[in-house]
């Protein structure tokens, strides 16, 4: 007896159905391409502005430059010496605290995920309690100058900085996320604890890790407050607050000048203004710029997976 497939189910809501789900597709793709031209169409401003003569800006800011000029980066880069310095400082603040505190975090995490450690709970409701409330400037001032001695050194931009609160959040409930069967079928192989938290743990929780180190990697690369409070030697800026403090110099020396009787003898107009602050921009902007590629791919999961309710 031959077999007969039956008809096939009419199919036309599904149809109907997935047209609407790729309408809504489009429209949201059209929307983040407008979005990441507005992005783009900004920073092509910033370089634009950058790359223009100050003579030139009076007519207000252009897609193109009219006449290419370096001179905003000439004042810049004037004190070569000081920029490859700070810019050094900066890269050993970012890299080495961000391993620092994605080492310290993820274990922290790790301890407040498992349900076998007794404090857990205690533990949590601290941390999302200085979430909420902090002790100020002045009683972390007195802590890291008086009693821990911090002041004015590179640990002084490292160490207090370590634990962020809400990336440890993050992290506990992506690791709490993760199916027990995983950490027990370890446990029954022999492992350790340290062994389950570095040969589980950790390889599983890599998108949020990711995530973490890159937040983490951009706060403290444009970090210039610290410094600007805990640092006083010139050999210890970072590049933010170097240039930040050029920038305030020259609105200064343009200050001068403008309120002197002697002004009339200086151009105000040929020192360099707008074009000098987004040099700056595209000179501390562009090693991010670099290294965002590198996380990418793990960003938008590692939110994702950290932002669920654990």
């Amino acid at each position: 007896m031959d077999y007969t497939a039956p008809p096939p189910e009419t199919t036309r809501p599904a149809r109907r159905s997935g047209g609407r789900e790729g309408s809504s597709l489009w429209l949201m793709y059209a929307i983040l391409l407008l979005f990441a031209l507005v992005i783009l169409f900004s920073f092509w401003i910033i370089i634009s502005v950058s790359l223009t003569s100050t003579a030139e800006l009076r007519y207000g800011f252009r897609i193109l430059p009219p006449r290419f000029s370096l001179e905003a980066y000439q004042y810049t880069f004037a004190n070569m010496k000081g920029i490859w310095n700070a810019y050094g400082v900066s890269a050993v603040y970012a890299l080495l605290g961000t391993l620092l505190a994605v080492a310290v975090m993820s274990a922290f995490a790790y301890a407040l995920s498992r349900p076998r450690f007794q404090a857990r709970r205690g533990l949590t409701f601290y941390v999302f309690f200085t979430m909420l409330f902090s002790g100020g400037l002045t009683p972390s001032y007195i802590l890291i100058k008086q009693y821990l001695k911090l002041y004015d050194t590179i640990w002084v931009l490292i160490l207090p900085g370590l634990v962020n609160c809400w990336h440890v959040m993050m992290l506990r409930t992506t690791m709490q996320s993760l199916p027990s069967s995983l950490y027990d079928s370890a446990r029954i192989d022999g492992a350790s604890e340290y062994r389950v938290f570095v040969s589980v743990a950790l390889p599983l929780s890599a998108p949020a890790l990711a995530t973490v180190a890159f937040m983490g990697l951009l706060g403290r690369w444009n970090d210039w407050y610290t410094p600007m409070i805990y640092i006083t030697k010139n050999s210890l800026f970072p590049i933010q607050y170097l240039l930040q403090r050029m920038l305030n110099n020259i609105q200064e020396a343009m200050n001068m000048i403008e309120f002197s009787p002697f002004a009339s003898s200086v151009d105000v107009s040929k020192l360099p203004r707008e074009n000098l602050r987004m040099a700056m921009m595209v000179i501390t902007i562009f090693p991010m710029m670099l290294v965002f590629p590198l996380f990418q791919r793990f960003f938008i999961r590692g939110i994702t997976v950290g932002s669920m309710k654990g």
